[in-house]
């Protein structure tokens, strides 16, 4: 069972969790993510402060940081909407196979070690942030988007492999996008639609695969998502994702590119650090 937490932690963990919750807001408007490559690593060192043992530390992450980025992702979605540029075609075509590979990446999270989850958000952060960096619009698979079985396959992973890293997909599916020659602008625009596809059922599924290891999670903890930590983040990501979006549409595109690498580079080297510790 966890250790009784002092007051005084307690009052500066919920400071901690209430400004990651406004900077969350602003990368998911920013970059048409979910916010998931931020919440992870913050509840992971916040968990790891209060005591949650570490076999159920890292589902306990994503499992939250699905949750959380069900408001955020659909405030994101709504204020790139505005600006006119989600490609509303491709999450028609993605809608099924996303929340299928979604399904199935929480059923893995049930028996998964718990390394696995940080292993899958390491190698995807390293290559979207390579592609981002150095590659910039020499590496593709195509100039056109391919057709609707191939995009059935690409969207059934994209949800597999969100569900296991706690993103909204958006870092997945940009890299995607991109690949096949659409503008990151674009790119980032309906990705943040994807969020909203992805977050609902991988939550759901979070909370039934955390379901046997109640005893042992934080108190008010639904499976594998902390109730306490999805209340203090959601106002302030609501509130600044609309910030986000806005700066994304005045950045121009490569320092969007370069801005978006150098950060998924610090998340995914704070996991290698983690494995290896």
């Amino acid at each position: 069972m966890l250790a009784a937490i002092p007051m005084g932690d307690l009052a500066f963990l919920a400071v901690s969790l209430v400004v990651a919750g406004a900077f969350t807001g602003i990368l998911a408007g920013l970059f048409g993510v979910g916010g998931g490559a931020v919440i992870v690593p913050v509840l992971y060192e916040i968990f790891r402060v209060i005591g949650v043992p570490e076999d159920v530390r890292m589902p306990l992450c994503v499992g939250t940081s699905l949750a959380i980025i069900i408001p955020t992702s659909i405030r994101s979605f709504n204020a790139h909407r505005a600006k006119g540029l989600v490609d509303l075609d491709i999450l028609k075509i993605w809608a099924v196979p996303v929340v299928l590979g979604v399904v199935a990446g929480s059923y893995i999270a049930r028996f998964a070690p718990p390394d696995l989850f940080k292993i899958v958000f390491v190698f995807v952060a390293v290559a979207s942030a390579l592609r981002l960096l150095f590659a910039s619009d020499r590496w593709q698979l195509g100039t056109e988007i391919p057709g609707k079985v191939l995009m059935s396959v690409y969207g059934a992973v994209i949800g597999v492999l969100s569900a296991l890293m706690g993103i909204g997909g958006g870092q997945l599916s940009s890299l995607f996008m991109t690949f096949y020659g659409r503008p990151i602008h674009q790119a980032v625009a309906t990705s943040s639609g994807l969020g909203v596809l992805i977050s609902i059922p991988g939550a759901l599924g979070f909370i039934y695969a955390g379901w046997p290891k109640m005893a042992v999670l934080p108190p008010l903890s639904l499976g594998y998502v902390s109730l306490i930590g999805f209340a203090l983040f959601i106002p302030t990501s609501i509130w600044t994702a609309p910030i986000g979006a806005r700066l994304a549409h005045r950045l121009s595109k490569r320092r969007l590119e370069v801005t978006f690498g150098i950060f998924l580079l610090v998340v995914a080297g704070r996991f290698v650090w983690s494995l290896l510790a």
